[in-house]
This record gives structure tokens, C-alpha cells and sequence, in this order.
């Protein structure tokens, strides 16, 4: 694509979570600290609750990639999962063998001797789930008992509830105030501020190995914070777009009306029609010719 044009390695914004681009944002980095404060102090049940697209899924790889070895970690994704299948999947995450159990009175055990054999090793289990907010009521109950697994010293297993702001709504129901009063740690993260916005592009083009002058202007780092909201994947979606115009018209630096039709092209942005001049021209065909260019001067090779 546009990788040689501005000398990069990889493509700096990708909506994928790699934790090789991640950026110690104010407000991860306190969420970091208080689910490593909570697991020290070994409390159950930890929550983080963010809007679409503010960073819970590359928090909670790096989370998996950076807590203290002591603890076991169980990752479940995919949280639209009945209690049946909820067990099922932190068992496998914890290497139960679950082929020759039948039932879930078996798996039910199984899974709680393998928490106990962990805790006899010397660790403690943390299950991560993410996208709480779409839990079964049953599933959510489920994970509330697997949270009274304790020795008399200590707790066997803590989950880490990663969701939406609606599963702040969820929780606030009446059905769930036992779970609720389980909750000892909470952070909310926060969108981007302009100067976080600036430093967040900046190191995504520094990691993806862009070593020459800033090609986001401080004007245009402003028109991209009141755009996206200082979300970070809309911010992402709109400088690869912005990159990719660029490109197509055999430039470098880009120009306001870049970020325009990005804009114009991208979701749930914020329209900024008062600071932008009219563009007129079909924006989807806008992308269609840059990426056709992009094809032919790659030889036609995909």
C-alpha cells in the first residue's frame, strides 16, 4: 500500500489490537494500576468499563502480556456465552481436560480441583472477560459463584469484567446487586485530549518506523481530536484513510480537506463542516482511485 511512499515498516494504524503499538495513555495506565493494585490486595472482582473503540481489548492483551507471573490467566472473548459454555471456556483456557467429562456437575468439579491444584502450586487465577456487557444474566450469576472459590487464606480465582458503559446499567439492576457489592475495583477509561491525540500519532508513526518531519500538522491534529472524539480507533481509521489519499495523489504532507473526506467516509465521527471547505467529489470514489493507485504502482500485484 503506502508503506514505501513514507518509508514505513508496517501500516501505523490498523483497528487490530497490537500491544507493539500500544501507548501508555493517562487513562490505561490508571486502569493498569488499579487491576494490579486489586489483584494484590486480592480482591474478586475487578471492572473496567470504556465507549466503542477507547482501547479495553488492547488493554486487556496487554494485561495478558504484562501481570506478574504468579497469576494464571483465563482469557474469554467471545462473552455471549450461556453458563454451560462460559464454564466450558475458562476450563479450557486452564488446561482442564473436558473430553471425557460428560456433564456439568463433573465439569463443575473439575474445574474447581484444577483452581485448587493452581493454588497448591503457588498462583492465583485471573479470568478476563472481555465485552461484559453482553453476559447472559445466568452467565453473569454463574461468574459471581466460581468467585466464592476460596482457601482460608485467599481467593482462588479473580475476574476482570472489561465492557461497555452499558454494563454499568446492567450491574445497577436490582437482580445484580450481590454481584455489585462483589465489585471492590472500577475505572471508566476516557477518550484522548488534543495533546494525547499528538503523542498517540506520533508513536504510532515512530513504531511503525516513519523517521522523517511530522506529516500531521498541529491543525490538523486538532481538526482529528474534535473529529474522533479522542477516540483511538476513529482516530486510527481516519489518519490511515488520510495516509492513503496522500498517497494516491503522490504526496507526502497532508491537507485539511484529507481529513474532509475521511471524515466524510468514516462512522460515528464528529462533522466539522464549519472548519472544512466544501468537498464535492464522491468520497467513496475518492478511495476507490487512491487504492486502484496504490495497486498499479505496485505492479498490479496484490
Amino acid at each position: 500500500m503506502y508503506l514505501y511512499h513514507y518509508g514505513l515498516r508496517e501500516l501505523p494504524f490498523t483497528i487490530t489490537p497490537n500491544t507493539q503499538f500500544y501507548y501508555d495513555l493517562k487513562s490505561h495506565h490508571e486502569a493498569f494500576e488499579v487491576v494490579l493494585t486489586a489483584l494484590k490486595t486480592g480482591e474478586g472482582f475487578i471492572k473496567i468499563t470504556g465507549e466503542v473503540g477507547t482501547g479495553k481489548t488492547l488493554l486487556c492483551r496487554r494485561l495478558l502480556n504484562d501481570i506478574p507471573d504468579f497469576f494464571k490467566t483465563a482469557y474469554i472473548p467471545d462473552s455471549y456465552l450461556d453458563p454451560a459454555e462460559l464454564r466450558l471456556a475458562i476450563a479450557q483456557e486452564l488446561s482442564v481436560e473436558t473430553e471425557s467429562l460428560t456433564n456439568q456437575q463433573q465439569l463443575a468439579r473439575a474445574l474447581q480441583q484444577r483452581l485448587l491444584d493452581i493454588n497448591k502450586s503457588g498462583q492465583a487465577v485471573v479470568i478476563l472477560i472481555d465485552e461484559a456487557q453482553a453476559l447472559p444474566e445466568e452467565s453473569l450469576e454463574a461468574l459471581r459463584l466460581l468467585s466464592n472459590l476460596e482457601t482460608e487464606r485467599r481467593k482462588l480465582v479473580h475476574i476482570i469484567l472489561l465492557g461497555q458503559p452499558e454494563l454499568d446499567e446492567r450491574l445497577s439492576q436490582k437482580a445484580f446487586r450481590q454481584l455489585r457489592q462483589r465489585i471492590s475495583f472500577a475505572h471508566k477509561l476516557t477518550a484522548m485530549n488534543v495533546d494525547e491525540t499528538a503523542e498517540y500519532i506520533a508513536h504510532r508513526m515512530d513504531v511503525a518506523g516513519y523517521k522523517g518531519t511530522p506529516i500531521f500538522d498541529w491543525k490538523l491534529i486538532k481538526g482529528l481530536h474534535r473529529s474522533s472524539r479522542g477516540v483511538p480507533r476513529l482516530v486510527n481509521m481516519l489518519c490511515h484513510k488520510m495516509l492513503l489519499l496522500a498517497y494516491g495523489e503522490g504526496r507526502r504532507q497532508l491537507s485539511s480537506k484529507d481529513l474532509k473526506l475521511a471524515v466524510k467516509d468514516t462512522e460515528d465521527t464528529e462533522s466539522t463542516r464549519s472548519v472544512w471547505l466544501p468537498v464535492t467529489v464522491s468520497v467513496g470514489f475518492v478511495f476507490l482511485a487512491a487504492a486502484a493507485v496504490s495497486y498499479w504502482k505496485m505492479g498490479g500485484s496484490l
